[in-house]
Formats: C-alpha cells, structure tokens, sequence
C-alpha cells in the first residue's frame, strides 16, 4: 500500500493510531481469526474487537471473509497489507533553474527481455502477453503499463543544457515494481538504472502489488493482477546517487558527460541478478501515481 501526505490517506493513518488495532494487525500476520479469537486474545470484549476490525477494513488494511464454522458461517479477518509505503511532498531546489521531460512509457527505443512480459493502454492489452515481438508493435506508444521478468528497457531524453550551463543534480522519478504472474506482495526483484552506459546501482523492490486497485487503474484491467508500484526518485548529486535518500552508488553529476546530445536511461533486470523477479513500469493512467518517467536537470 502506498500512501501520500494528502486528505484521501487520513483513513489509514486514523485506523493505525490505535495500540488495540496495531495489536490485531500483528496477530492477523500470523494467522487467520475470528472476532472471538481476538477478542480472547486480547482479552477484550468482542464488542469491541468487531469496531476496531471495521476501522480496519475501511481502511483497506484487512478483509473478512465468511466461511463455515460450527454453528454457521462466521467472520475470519485476514491481513491484507504487509508493506505501507509514505510519499511526502518532494523538496524543491529553488536555488537552481531545471530542465524537465516527462517520457510515456512506451516510447522506449530499445528492448531486449523475457517472459513474462506485455504491454496494455488504458483501454486494452496490447497484442499477446508473454510474447517479446509485440515490444515492437506501433500501439506500444500509447501504453501506460509494461511488465518483463528479465532483461531491460531504454529510453532517450534530448539534452537541453547549454555549454555555459553546470549540471548541479540529475532527478529521475517513476512508478514501479516486481513483477509476478499474477501478484505478490512478497516478490523481491533486483532492478538495475544505468544513465548513458554508467550503472547508477540496484535497486530491491520488494513485491508486484494486488491488494487495493491502482487509483488510476482502468476498470476493465483484472483485479488480481498487478495494480500499483512505488513511486521512486533516484537523484544523482555533486556527493552520490541516491534512491529515495538512501544511499545507491558513488556516482556523482562529475562523472556525467554534459556534452553528449541526449540522456538514456536503461531499467534492468539482470540475468545474473540475486533476485531475478522482473520489473513493472506504470504509466500516467496506471497505478497510484498521476505521471510518466519524469526527467528533472538542475542547473547553474
């Protein structure tokens, strides 16, 4: 699940301010229970335990289910998040000026990659999954979700900056995550971004997610399969890269050749990687997040 600072999350935030419902969460990531069994539990009145298990599931942390039981059908709550994700508002750097380019998602200009793998519009899946060629289909530029289990993609930006003009900080943001046959929130997958042939470092995403519907996911799109992913920043800086602040390689903006007439970005996973579990990229009309790969360039 993946949160923002914004009014639409107050929900979950409001469902997690409780020592009574964190104490329900952790016993529902061990197992399956009724009202009556957390309610012993936490030896706590069943009263009680069904308002805190309906705040729960107003916020999309937990589902119930009714299944047989000895006297009838009764309520089993399960666990549905095992990962929350919170977006703050990106810093601005007012002290620079910025070019900026955002990229759709299927105006890639290389590809090389396995199954399973496709392409989908907001309106329909393009040509056959799991079959590479129709990487090269011309629909392929109105996507807005692409997904491969290994290999990479590529994309060109133009480089803007003048020769007066001193790179102060390279921004890259996009949405994504693993990818899985269908889902799993629990799918590591080592994703690897090089800029212009220099590898910037490897990032672990954590899962191909299906427990809530994207925010922008079209409703014709399944519901079990992959509907959201992580919105990422990678910032190369005078001192570093860095991914969402935590630490990724030593490359700096020194190391980038300003000359060169374009940027390309290449999103891998590689074939010798620890985690070979594929990459799922979003577009504008996909997932939680409202943009494409969006290209940021500080200058002075």
């Amino acid at each position: 699940m993946q949160l923002g600072i914004d009014n639409s999350s107050l929900v979950v935030y409001e469902a997690l301010a409780s020592e009574v419902r964190i104490k329900i969460i952790q016993l529902l990531s061990k197992n399956k229970m009724n009202i009556k069994e957390i309610a012993e539990e936490l030896e706590i009145s069943s009263a009680i335990v069904t308002k805190h298990i309906k705040k729960l599931e107003d916020a999309g942390l937990i589902k119930t289910e009714r299944v047989p039981g000895k006297s009838g059908l009764q309520k089993i709550s399960i666990l549905k998040v095992d990962h929350i994700e919170i977006n703050f508002p990106k810093k601005i750097f007012h002290s620079f000026a910025a070019y900026e380019t955002a990229v759709p998602i299927g105006h890639y200009t290389d590809y090389d990659l396995k199954p399973t793998c496709g392409l989908a519009t907001d309106k329909e899946f393009i040509g056959r999954v799991d079959e590479p060629r129709y990487f090269m289909d011309p629909k392929r530029m109105d996507a807005e979700i692409l997904w491969f289990t290994q290999g990479f993609v590529q994309y060109n930006i133009a480089n803007f900056l003048k020769k007066d003009e001193k790179l102060q900080q390279f921004e890259i943001s996009l949405e994504i995550c693993s990818e899985f046959p269908f889902a799993n929130d629990v799918w590591p997958s080592d994703i690897t971004f090089s800029l212009n042939g220099i590898e910037l470092g490897t990032w672990r995403s954590p899962g191909d997610f299906a427990d809530t519907r994207g925010k922008f996911t079209p409703d014709w799109w399944p519901h079990n399969i992959n509907q959201y992913g992580l919105l990422k920043t990678i910032r190369i800086t005078n001192h570093g890269t860095y991914i969402d602040g935590d630490p990724m390689s030593q490359i700096t903006v020194d190391d980038l050749d300003t000359n060169t007439d374009r940027w390309t970005l290449r999103i891998e996973v590689k074939e010798d990687a620890e985690h070979v579990g594929g990459a799922t990229i979003f577009g504008k009309k996909f997932g939680n997040h409202d943009q494409d790969i969006n290209f940021k360039l500080y200058y002075l």
